[in-house]
């Protein structure tokens, strides 16, 4: 019961320092949501975003987060 805890404790502390990301999201100079592989598509009244490139530096990031998180708590 106590690794359930560890657990939750270090996926809500995840989800704190990721809200505070997202709030700040724009102020970040990572130039996430902006990329060359991102998609953008305009027509009269109408916007089609599609972040490829952003989905995927961000899929191999957590990957790499969740890794080293359950690596650490194997301990």
């Amino acid at each position: 019961m106590s690794e359930l805890g560890k657990l939750l404790l270090l996926v809500g502390l995840l989800l704190v320092v990721l809200g505070l990301l997202l709030t700040l999201f724009e102020k970040l100079p990572l130039g996430l949501g902006r990329l060359p592989g991102d998609m953008v598509i305009k027509r009269d009244g109408f916007t089609l975003y599609i972040p490829l490139a952003t989905s995927i530096v961000l899929s191999v990031l957590f990957s790499v987060l969740f890794t080293i998180l359950f690596s650490l708590l194997k301990r």
